[in-house]
């Protein structure tokens, strides 16, 4: 009754970000009550010791796609909403991340899907339940319901497959499936918009600025100790090096970090799945945008690190917790 029968949507993003502009276009066009959410990269990273806190991982793409859904879900609780439907799921039971177009057959691209359903609570399913219940609110994901799940995973993977000369990007039969001629779901340049993962859609200069900020905080020094101050997934990026340190001093026990898993990925992928494409192996990094020749916006080369992050737009963000020990302050 609070909320009346108008479905309502949400959408969190740096000012100008891909993601608030095509959610604004699909509100405006399904008619929702739209609530947009803007951050900044100081934002983001004044936020990210309670992040990692919360979410209990020192995985480089989980903790750059959790912060902003941190920071989204706490403003959706200020609202008074309780629960929220969110999208997790499709990209794993379809092949819809960018490195799928690498996939040399079905039966490979099958056993990746498989994989990454398997590992999904320890990624995207640990941000979508952690990030909002860290606030008191609850992500339910209908892509994940058992039954779908059963029903997509027995399509024929060959329907899935990304095929240019044919005009099949990714999440091909998703797409299909809601593109309606006669009533439309959504616009036709939204349902055939280019994948784009959590972290880069909310705005590039979210991760750039975050490479920029550990480039500050570790040291080269470090880093050629890495392997012996981390032996366990030691970190082989900046980025993930200062991750990492925060995420010991939470959690120093070495069961805590036997939960967070590792190993190479390019644009989320598997480590196994860096081998369709022999280009990757040298441009490791979890974004969609080191998938080189797939993605509009792929990275040229080592993105340049930003020294002057935008001031904060969000009120100051209360301290979850108060550990004795934390060192590194932002």
């Amino acid at each position: 009754k609070q909320w009346g029968s108008q479905l309502h949507s949400f959408c969190v993003g740096l000012e100008g970000s891909p993601d608030l502009k095509a959610a604004k276009e699909v509100a405006d066009y399904l008619g929702t009550v739209h609530h947009e959410f803007h951050f900044t990269v100081q934002d983001g990273i004044d936020a990210i010791e309670d992040v990692i806190y919360h979410i209990e991982t020192y995985d480089v793409t989980t903790i750059r796609a959790s912060t902003p859904m941190f920071l989204m879900s706490r403003k959706i609780k200020s609202l008074g909403v309780k629960m929220v439907i969110s999208g997790e799921g499709s990209d794993e039971n379809f092949g819809g991340y960018l490195y799928f177009h690498k996939a040399p057959n079905k039966e490979e691209l099958h056993r990746e899907t498989c994989h990454k359903i398997k590992a999904l609570h320890q990624y995207d399913c640990l941000r979508a339940n952690k990030a909002t219940s860290a606030w008191g609110l609850e992500a339910r994901v209908p892509f994940l319901d058992i039954e779908f799940i059963n029903a997509a995973m027995s399509i024929d993977p060959e329907s899935k497959m990304i095929k240019k000369d044919q005009g099949r990007i990714e999440k091909w039969i998703l797409r299909k499936a809601f593109d309606d001629e006669e009533r439309p779901y959504l616009p036709k340049h939204i349902l055939y918009r280019q994948k784009e993962q959590f972290s880069d859609g909310v705005g590039y200069s979210w991760i750039d600025g975050l490479k920029a900020h550990a480039a500050k905080n570790v040291t080269d020094k470090m880093m050629l100790n890495a392997s012996y101050i981390f032996p366990h997934n030691t970190p082989t990026t900046k980025e993930a090096y200062y991750y990492r340190m925060i995420f010991e001093r939470f959690f120093p026990q070495n069961s805590a970090r036997l939960t967070v898993p590792g190993g190479a990925s390019v644009a989320c992928s598997t480590a196994k799945a860096v081998e369709w494409d022999v280009a990757w192996k040298n441009n490791l990094d979890p974004s969609g945008r080191a998938a080189l020749g797939v993605h509009l916006s792929a990275y040229d080369a080592e993105p340049p690190l930003i020294s002057n992050v935008p001031s904060k737009v969000i009120d100051s963000i209360p301290r979850m917790v108060e550990v004795p020990g934390v060192a590194i302050h932002t």
